[in-house]
């Protein structure tokens, strides 16, 4: 049998809060994380708005010769990490270390640097390049530093899979755990976003929303006038552990990690399928590997980009593999609030569906006013709803095709 895998801590830093506590507190009271960009003079772009992680101040956790040293994408990782050790009251001992894996996935890794000491080559030459370059840059970076940090010597590498990489790697750092390979892994996404070249690649493309003069607006998953997603910034992790170690050391359990799937579309780099038919594969297989039924899960946290094809796609796609069940169940889109954490977003709506598991919150899609014809499922539209979430599925998409849906349920006795 397959070991049983439970989340036992949380950390964030997203647009909402610099910890799980105040994007949460966030969530539940509908507010929006996006802004004007701040970070850069954004006035030449097509769209000039973000969902910054603005109450983050990286001096507060790391000395000033180590951030000349760190991304961003590693700050973020490094200080949503320290939560959710923190939260998980875990002491990693010296037995614990080699059989604790870490595991962080990002869309474009240290992607600030490169733009900044690609522009110190131009202007000042070689010799002014930082040093740090190379390592700052690698998308395994963060999980090597996390490792670091806590002294872990179990695997340890990176996911990227686009928008899907931080619900990849949770689902990777899970089965590392069913099948013996780690006992305990730190796991999540963490993406810095907000920065010069993504805001302009992503408007050339023109998927990002124009809804300049209205930021906390611009972001409306499933509703008639969406124009685009709107790009964050942040990371969230989760210390993941068996059930027999968690429950051997006593520990709080959040939440049952019952079923991962991953697949790809193979159709296009940028677009889904236009009948969900991937994306629909991708929640099956979950819920065959979680051995549950369409008719158990309670709650949806969609993809929900906000954008005019994702989020009639993923409608096709629910109702595809939920059957009529697609209309009982509820289904929001967290993104509306913090906009779109790219390779973190996944492993940030993760802690969201355990909060909602924990809380018995169901988060709501804001900016939801005039639904998309197409969009006719439950989509909490606008309020926090109280209802009891026994099994929440979390659905992450990606360019160039990437599905990764991750199913996580409340706690329970019992072997499965």
């Amino acid at each position: 049998m397959r070991q049983r895998v439970v989340v036992t801590g949380v950390g964030a830093v997203s647009p909402l809060g610099n910890d799980v506590r105040s994007t949460w507190d966030a969530i539940v009271a509908g507010r929006s994380g996006v802004a004007r960009v701040t970070k850069f003079d954004a006035s030449a772009y097509r769209s000039r708005i973000a969902a910054e992680a603005s109450a983050f101040d990286p001096r507060e956790h790391f000395e000033p010769k180590d951030l000349r040293r760190m991304d961003p994408v590693v700050q973020f990782a490094l200080v949503a990490a320290r939560e959710a050790v923190t939260d998980a009251r875990i002491n990693f001992d010296e037995a614990l270390k080699p059989r604790t894996a870490v595991i962080i996935g990002s869309g474009i890794g240290g992607m600030d640097t490169v733009t900044r000491e690609v522009r110190t080559l131009t202007e000042r030459g070689p010799a002014r390049v930082s040093p740090f370059l190379i390592p700052m840059i690698l998308p395994e970076t963060p999980a090597s530093m996390a490792a670091i940090e806590f002294g872990l010597t179990g695997p340890n590498f990176a996911v990227t899979s686009a928008c899907a990489s931080g619900a990849n790697a949770i689902g990777e750092a899970a089965n590392m755990l069913r099948h013996g390979r780690a006992e305990v892994a730190l796991c999540g996404g963490a993406e810095n976003g907000v920065i010069e070249i993504a805001l302009a690649g992503f408007s050339a493309m023109k998927a990002l929303s124009t809804r300049n003069d209205d930021p906390a607006t611009a972001s409306r998953p499933f509703d008639r006038d969406r124009d685009g997603f709107v790009v964050g910034e942040g990371a969230a992790m989760l210390v993941l552990e068996t059930l027999e170690h968690a429950q051997a050391r006593g520990a709080h359990i959040y939440a049952e990690l019952l079923g991962y799937s991953a697949n790809d579309d193979a159709y296009h780099i940028t677009a889904p399928t236009e009948d969900g038919a991937g994306a629909a594969a991708c929640m099956q297989l979950a819920l065959n590997d979680a051995c549950l039924q369409p008719e158990q899960v309670d709650y949806i946290n969609a993809h929900g980009t906000s954008t005019p094809l994702n989020d009639i796609t993923e409608t096709h796609a629910i109702k595809r593999a939920f059957g009529a069940h697609a209309y009982r169940l509820a289904v929001s889109a967290t993104k509306s609030m913090t906009g779109h954490l790219l390779g973190a977003a996944g492993a940030l709506e993760a802690v969201l569906c355990v909060k909602a598991i924990q809380m018995g919150i169901i988060p709501p899609t804001t900016n939801l006013q005039q639904p998309d014809a197409e969009c006719d499922l439950d989509y909490v539209p606008n309020v926090a709803r109280h209802a009891p979430v026994r099994v929440a599925l979390s659905n992450s998409f990606g360019f160039g095709g990437h599905n990764a849906c991750l199913i996580l349920g409340a706690p329970q006795g019992g072997e499965r």
